[in-house]
Formats: structure tokens, sequence, C-alpha cells
């Protein structure tokens, strides 16, 4: 197995794992949040598999597809969704997720089946402006790039409210944080991981296109669920691992 499919593979697993411990969560709670967070992970996971066979067996236009849907667009939105949904409430939050299905759907539509150029060097990922026209790459940049500043902004705002003894809810809901210095330890994480998975473009030119996204997947994915850890340690034994995840990540 060559250094970048055993990345790969690590991203998947650590997606995966990250996947299952918020399915639980959402499948005992029926919190939406939650729910968005599992979508998001399990879209982490399907991207990282793909980048997994592909680096094991060779990119095909199949591979790439999916690599590209899962990985590069919808995955960190719906991640965002949860940042929404513990800000704003449900009822901002159903309205933000109705859209987001609507535009999850056509991105993924656009990009399994938009006209490409044939894949001439297996051995080395393509670019989405060497195979696509414009519509799968504006979905990219924009989908990924507006996401993901929701993500950060979100995280350092719930980190200032509870600083200053305030709910980090904009909804009126009032929250209580247990512990402040590990909330903002578990923000901190989960906008550091937000920003190691938008690096790969910054870090494509110095390890190569494969390499990059194998890497930032490994290492965003696992900082990610570092903050999920750090909001898991809990005083109270009774309490489930991902409620914790639930009370403090980013609101």
């Amino acid at each position: 197995m060559s250094l970048n499919a055993a990345l790969a593979a690590g991203a998947t697993l650590v997606a995966t794992a990250f996947a299952i411990s918020t399915f639980d969560r959402w499948s005992r709670r029926r919190t939406p949040h939650e729910g968005a967070w599992t979508v998001s992970l399990a879209l982490f996971a399907l991207g990282s598999a793909a980048l997994w066979w592909a680096e094991s067996r060779g990119w095909s236009l199949a591979s790439f597809r999916v690599f590209y849907a899962a990985g590069a667009i919808l995955n960190v939105p719906w991640l965002a969704l949860g940042t929404v949904y513990l800000l704003t409430g449900e009822r901002v939050g159903n309205r933000v997720r109705s859209v987001l299905i609507g535009l999850s759907g056509a991105a993924a539509g656009i990009v399994l089946v938009a006209p490409s150029e044939p894949i001439t060097d297996p051995s080395e990922m393509p670019k989405g402006s060497e195979l696509f026209g414009a519509a799968p790459r504006v979905f990219a940049a924009v989908g990924s790039g507006v996401a993901a500043v929701v993500i950060i902004v979100g995280a350092v705002w719930s980190i200032v409210r509870v600083a200053r003894d305030r709910s980090p809810s904009v909804a009126g809901r009032s929250r209580v944080i247990d512990d402040r210095r590990r909330h903002a330890v578990a923000n901190t994480l989960i906008a550091i991981g937000t920003l190691v998975l938008s690096a790969s473009g910054t870090l494509a030119g110095r390890l190569g296109q494969d390499t990059a996204f194998a890497v930032t997947l490994l290492i965003g994915i696992t900082v990610l669920f570092g903050g999920f850890l750090t909001a898991s340690t809990r005083r109270v034994r009774s309490e489930r691992p991902t409620q914790k995840f639930a009370e403090m990540i980013v609101g």
C-alpha cells in the first residue's frame, strides 16, 4: 500500500468512527444538529474511501466523481448545518436544511453526470479544472468556502460568548457550559480541523495533489474528532460520550 493510500485509509477509519459516534447520539435523542453531523461525517468517510480506492487501484472517472462530490463539495456544508442549528435553533436550521438538501442534490447530480475529459494518468489525482466545466467547480468553491467560514466564525463566537458568561446561542436559548476551558479547547480544535481540511490547495504545491488531499483529510478529521473527545471528557460518568459534544461544540 502506498503512503497516500495508507493516509486515505486512516482518514476513512477515523471518519467512520466519528460518524458512528454522532449517529449513536442522534438515534437516541433525534436532535437535528447531530443528524447533520452524522450526514457530514458519513460523507467524509465516503470521500476518504473513494480516495483510498483510487490511490490503491488507480484513478477513474467514477472514483473521482464520488471523491469530488462527497469530499470536496458536500461534507463541510452539512457539518456547518450543525453549527447553524446550535447557534440559531431549529426554526432557522430547518430552513437552511431544506435549502441545503436541494443544493446537495443539485451538486451531486451535476458532478455525477457532468461531461468531463478523460483521465490520462490513473496514477495521479486529476484536477477538477482539467476534467469539469464551470458548474462543478463553482459548487466546490462556494459550498466548501462558505461552510468553512460558518464553522470557524461559529466556533469563535461560541468561545467569546461563553468567556463573557453568555449563552453562545443567538436564538435566545439558555445553555449552561460546565467547563469553559474544555469548551474553548474543543471549539478551537473544530476551527483548526476545518482550516486544515481547507488547506489542501495550499499544500498541493509542496506535497503534490494526491498527498495534499490525503494528509489534510486525515489530519483534519482527526483534529475534529479530537474536539469531540475533548468535549466528551466529563466529570459525571453517567453521561454518554456524545452528550458533551452536543452541549459544547459551537454552542
